[in-house]
């Protein structure tokens, strides 16, 4: 992976504790031959929910993908332009991937606990960054699990496999671990389209519960789930971002005739 350019840190800087910033400048974007973004540009505000919508194929995940580097593993991708958070350039040479996922965690179109107990699943982060304290450990797992609404119907079986929980408990436990490492960004990709309307109604509730804490984007294709909990849509076709704007605007006075077309159902 390359960038174009990059902001001139030490060798030694990781990146900074962020505000959740991200400003993505010009972004083009290659899986080996095939062009899936073209001179992306937008301004996702912190603490705030972004949704990008749009049909299939037309680069919203990739482009989320982008904003955690988790496309660097994929043989072949190339990204040029710009992706900032709080005015770093995660593209930058000296930034650590890994890091960078610390800050800007994701959750996944199905819900993917690890094959371990609750207590583990939410803990394993944290221990991976260096906390060991049983104590430290069990703040953490209550803490997280509360903010994603889902303690009450774990804490009595902490020690049991995550495997046993419903859909919709596994993809909030996900939301908690992603939490535990105690991220600025949460990216969520597709996160209700597994799962039954009760719980996509509880996972809506928790992201406009998360979004004074974090600054969230979530790729749907449900466009009236953008409109009940996103702050900013981004509309892409084709690799194009066609239009960002302000939710209301997007579905009520869109300013491109494609963009009217998409919301209003004449296609996709």
């Amino acid at each position: 992976m390359s960038a174009a350019s990059s902001l001139p840190l030490s060798p030694t800087e990781a990146v900074p504790s962020v505000r959740g910033e991200i400003v993505a400048l010009n972004v083009n974007f290659w899986y080996g031959s095939f062009k899936a973004l073209t001179d992306v540009g937008m301004t996702i505000a912190p603490n705030r929910v972004t949704a990008l919508i749009g049909p299939s194929g037309c680069g919203k995940s990739t482009f989320l993908r982008c904003l955690n580097r988790m496309n660097d593993l994929i043989d072949g991708a190339r990204l040029e332009g710009r992706i900032e958070i709080d005015g770093t350039d995660i593209y930058g040479p000296t930034v650590d991937p890994v890091e960078l996922r610390k800050i800007v965690g994701m959750v996944f179109q199905k819900p993917n606990p690890f094959p371990m107990s609750i207590y583990d699943n939410i803990a394993y982060g944290p221990r991976i960054h260096g906390t060991r304290s049983k104590s430290a450990l069990d703040e953490i797992v209550e803490k997280s699990l509360r903010a994603a609404y889902v303690w009450d119907e774990t804490k009595d079986k902490l020690k049991q496999s995550a495997l046993g929980l419903s859909g919709g408990q596994q993809q909030r436990l996900c939301i908690a671990r992603t939490i535990a490492v105690n991220p600025e960004i949460i990216l969520m990709d597709e996160p209700c389209s597994a799962l039954d309307p009760i719980a996509t109604a509880k996972i809506e509730e928790l992201i406009l519960e998360l979004k004074s804490r974090f600054t969230i984007v979530i790729v749907t294709h449900n466009m009236q789930q953008a409109q009940r909990v996103s702050d900013q849509t981004g509309f892409f076709m084709l690799g194009r971002l066609i239009e960002f704007a302000n939710t209301d605007e997007i579905f009520l006075n869109p300013r491109e005739k494609q963009t009217e077309d998409y919301v209003s159902g004449r296609f996709g």
